[in-house]
């Protein structure tokens, strides 16, 4: 078998090679191209994308994969040639059923979305926008039907994201969370308390933001030898191998936490691809194993680490020798500012308890459309309606609302739910991390954050794809995905910042 593993590990290489090749001129899109080469970029990456097609579907690898499975069969379930022979069955039946020609015009389709969005969003003009959304709405359905669901057509496109996963689980998990939620933030109501947020507001300038932040990325272990850093209109990382991973981030020179958050949140991202095991390369198991897994690391560094105490006994004294104006501002009161829970607009900005809210409208709002109840016209309207009485804020412009997000653009329907799937696994490794190393917080004071890096290196990073999100988990952790510490953590931040 040593043969026909080796032959399909040399497909597979050229087959990551062509993907990263169309990831890289997606990056470029967004950083470098200019504006008038939108029509070739599309062309160019729907080229590339129907090769990578073509190449992933190609009958050879469906006879390497009968030939090997007999033999993955008897090997260990977690060696690397049986994992990949596991993974690439699964992913090659998917595949299979999708045409070459649809690829290639989903691709093409995207990418002008994608270039138009920016400006859209940037106009306040949801109308240009709108056709494309149409569109892209239109093909993901196209998609759903090719892949195929039994249940309900979400299940085709969250299954791209979080394999085996189904709307109705989603839904399942959202229910209890949703009523915690709102509990939460009336008892916050209810406390009277009011947090001083001010500080958080003033003259930061662009480059010391930009400076600041990238060594607070470097010192949870991003490294820069294998990364960067630049700046688009909607955060992200992005990469091409486990030694090519990219930061994006923006920067408002009039607050504090749009850039230094959304780096903390990009570089958890960047860790698991850095640390994905260099025997994966170029092989279909390198990398996350999911969306929901990768978001529990973007959201631990970002919030669990990166708001806590005892992070900050070590972070604030750097912000402030950064930015003058917050020398005379107690740390207690920065702590709580970047802790305050108050329902706002901006996804990326909110805070812990409401930040499923906003997870959670986009969910509805995705299968409403393809359930048909929702029209793409009417969506800036049914937006600041679930807003409305979701969060009880009201965007006034549709930059502020439905054009806020980058997501849509890129076809990623069915993507949001594993923020929340994420926020909840971030707190359930964190615990096991934390038990493995209970000095872990009194380092983070030092500046030492080696020892969750660690842990996640050796229990999450390193497995790349081999399992499913669920083995992996009960493997870090010895326990299902459960909300329960998830919660229990949100109301101790309640608990610590509003005393309620």
């Amino acid at each position: 078998m040593d043969t026909q593993l080796q032959d399909l590990k040399d497909r597979l290489a050229t087959i990551k090679d062509l993907g990263s090749a169309v990831a890289l001129m997606s990056w470029d899109q967004d950083i470098h191209m200019p504006a008038g080469a939108a029509q070739g970029r599309a062309q160019q990456m729907s080229t590339l994308s129907r090769l990578h097609h073509d190449h992933f579907t190609d009958p050879a690898i469906g006879r390497l994969l009968e030939d090997l499975e007999p033999w993955a069969a008897d090997q260990p379930y977690d060696s690397d040639g049986a994992a990949l022979v596991r993974k690439m069955r699964r992913d090659y039946d998917r595949e299979i059923k999708v045409p070459s020609e649809f690829v290639a015009r989903f691709t093409k389709a995207r990418s002008i979305a994608n270039s138009v969005w920016p400006t859209a969003k940037q106009e306040n003009d949801f109308a240009k926008f709108a056709p494309h959304l149409e569109e892209i709405f239109g093909m993901t359905a196209e998609y759903a039907g090719y892949v195929g669901y039994t249940d309900h057509i979400y299940d085709a496109l969250l299954d791209g994201y979080e394999p085996d996963m189904k709307a109705a689980q989603v839904e399942a998990i959202f229910i209890p969370l949703r009523e915690e939620t709102v509990k939460l933030v009336q008892a916050v109501r209810e406390s009277g308390q009011a947090v001083d947020v001010s500080c958080l507001s003033g003259d930061f300038d662009h480059d010391t933001q930009l400076a600041l932040a990238t060594k607070m990325v470097q010192a949870f272990g991003y490294d820069m030898n294998r990364g960067r850093v630049d700046e688009v209109a909607h955060p992200y990382c992005t990469n091409f191998g486990r030694d090519d991973v990219r930061i994006t981030t923006t920067v408002d020179p009039t607050f504090f936490n749009s850039n230094f958050f959304s780096m903390l949140h990009e570089c958890g991202h960047a860790l698991y691809e850095q640390g994905s095991a260099p025997a994966l390369e170029h092989t279909t198991l390198a990398g996350g194993v999911s969306l929901g897994i990768h978001e529990s690391q973007s959201r631990l560094w970002e919030n669990l680490v990166g708001r806590s105490r005892s992070f900050w006994a070590w972070a604030y004294p750097q912000v402030q020798a950064s930015f003058h104006h917050l020398r005379g501002v107690p740390s207690e009161t920065f702590y709580r500012a970047i802790n305050v829970i108050e329902p706002s607009l901006i996804r990326i900005e909110a805070d812990e308890v409401t930040y499923n809210l906003h997870i959670m409208l986009r969910f509805e709002i995705e299968k409403a459309i393809l359930e048909g109840k929702v029209k793409i016209a009417d969506l800036p309207q049914e937006w600041d309606q679930r807003m409305e009485n979701y969060l009880g804020v009201v965007p006034s412009t549709v930059a502020q609302g439905v054009l806020q997000d980058v997501h849509w653009s890129l076809g990623l329907i069915g993507y949001f739910p594993t923020y929340s799937l994420g926020n909840i696994v971030s707190v359930q490794l964190y615990e096991a991390a934390k038990a493995a190393h209970p000095r872990l917080e009194d380092e983070f004071a030092q500046g030492q954050f080696g020892a969750v890096l660690g842990w996640m290196r050796e229990n999450i990073h390193v497995h790349g794809s081999k399992f499913t999100p669920n083995e992996l988990l009960k493997r870090a952790t010895g326990s299902e995905i459960d909300s329960a510490p998830y919660v229990a953590y949100l109301k101790r931040k309640v608990a610590d910042i509003y005393g309620v």
